[in-house]
C-alpha cells in the first residue's frame, strides 16, 4: 500500500533590510508550517529568487539601493514571477504610498508594526490554495 505524498510546503521569501523584521517574520511563518527564505535587500532577493521559487513574497518598501517598489516592478516584469503574490511592508501609511505600491504591482500593503495575527491573515489570504497554514481548520 502506497502512502500518499504530503502536500508540498508553501514557501515565502521575506525581503527586508531589518534583521529584526526578517527574524520575526521567519519565526511566525515557520511556526505556521511555511518554509521561509530570507534576503536582506532587493539585489539579494533577485539573485536568489530563481533558486527558492517562492509562493509568496513579503517585501519591505524602504531599502537601500533597490527599494521595494523597484524590486516589485522588476519581479512583475519577469514572467516566472509575475503571478507570485507580493505583500509590501512599510512604516509609511499614506494613500500615496499605498497607491505607489499597487502601481508597482503589490497585492497588499501591510503597515509596520504589525501583529503576528495580521501577518498570518495577510499571508493566508494571498497564498495559493495548495494547503492551509498549520493550526487552521480546513
Amino acid at each position: 500500500m502506497q502512502v500518499p505524498a504530503a502536500p508540498p510546503t508553501l514557501r515565502v521569501l521575506v525581503i527586508d533590510d531589518s534583521p529584526t523584521i526578517r527574524r520575526s517574520a521567519e519565526m511566525v511563518l515557520a511556526r505556521a508550517g511555511l518554509q521561509v527564505d530570507l534576503a536582506e535587500n532587493g539585489f539579494a532577493a533577485l539573485a536568489r529568487i530563481s533558486d527558492c521559487r517562492p509562493d509568496l513574497i513579503l517585501l519591505d518598501v524602504m531599502m537601500p539601493r533597490l527599494d521595494g517598489y523597484q524590486t516589485c516592478s522588476l519581479l512583475r516584469r519577469n514572467p516566472a514571477f509575475a503571478d507570485v503574490p507580493v505583500i509590501m511592508l512599510s512604516g509609511k501609511d499614506t494613500v500615496f504610498d499605498r497607491v505607489r505600491g499597487r502601481l508597482a504591482g503589490s497585492d497588499l500593503y501591510l503597515t509596520k508594526p504589525f501583529t503576528s495575527e495580521t501577518l498570518l491573515e495577510a499571508v493566508h489570504a494571498h497564498l495559493p490554495a495548495r494547503g492551509c497554514l498549520q493550526g487552521e481548520a480546513q
